[in-house]
């Protein structure tokens, strides 16, 4: 089965990425759903969206967990029954997860693609990246800073958060893997540790629920 890479980030904290390459028969071999996500799965149209949600299954099979121990909320964030962090994330032929034991989590999976440069003004200024010398390495830079911000938001979660307003990613070079972003909403600034690695033309971004100021 093609768990794809696994991270540990601390003692408390890991990601987990699957490559999807089974068909949905494999896949929901030795996965037990209940009956309500059975349901869901039955309604989606893509066997691609079928064959993320069961390899989904599978991550959590890899730490210990089954399909009744998630649970969504009313705004559709993940939770785990025991208390642990969870954030989920679904890219084309790639899954991911992220737990931690003490943490708030959020992760994003991003395949890199040219359409983010006609939709990067609704979530960064593009003015802020004239200085990059080419579309490819454009391409990448604002993969990493939506994922960062979606990453962001999945730990945030307040409505009315706006990725443009809202959410700033500081600068950073592809090398460190890693930059910062603060958050200021409501007369509150909070800024975060974010992370990131590119793997087959994709990129995992992933935060922590660690405020560093």
């Amino acid at each position: 089965m093609p768990l794809y890479k696994t991270l540990k980030v601390n003692q408390t904290t890991k990601v987990l990425i699957w490559k999807i390459e089974e068909s949905i028969e494999t896949l929901n071999k030795d996965i037990t759903l209940t009956e309500k996500c059975q349901n869901r799965v039955d309604r989606m149209k893509s066997e691609l969206h079928k064959r993320g949600f069961m390899s989904i299954r599978h991550l959590l099979a890899e730490v210990g967990y089954v399909d009744a121990d998630l649970y969504y909320d009313e705004f559709g964030k993940p939770h785990l029954k025991d208390g642990n962090f969870i954030s989920i994330t679904h890219s084309f032929i790639f899954t991911g997860i992220i737990l931690s034991t003490t943490k708030h989590v959020g992760i994003d999976i991003e395949k890199q693609r040219d359409k983010i440069l006609r939709i990067s003004h609704k979530f960064t200024t593009p003015e802020d990246y004239y200085h990059i010398p080419n579309e490819y390495e454009l391409v990448r830079k604002l993969t990493i800073v939506w994922g960062a911000k979606e990453a962001l938001y999945k730990i945030y979660e307040q409505e009315g958060l706006s990725f443009l307003q809202h959410i700033y990613v500081d600068d950073f070079s592809f090398e460190d893997t890693e930059t910062t972003a603060t958050i200021t909403y409501k007369n509150k600034k909070s800024t975060y540790q974010i992370h990131f690695l590119e793997f087959e033309g994709f990129m995992c971004t992933y935060a922590l629920d660690e405020v560093i100021n």
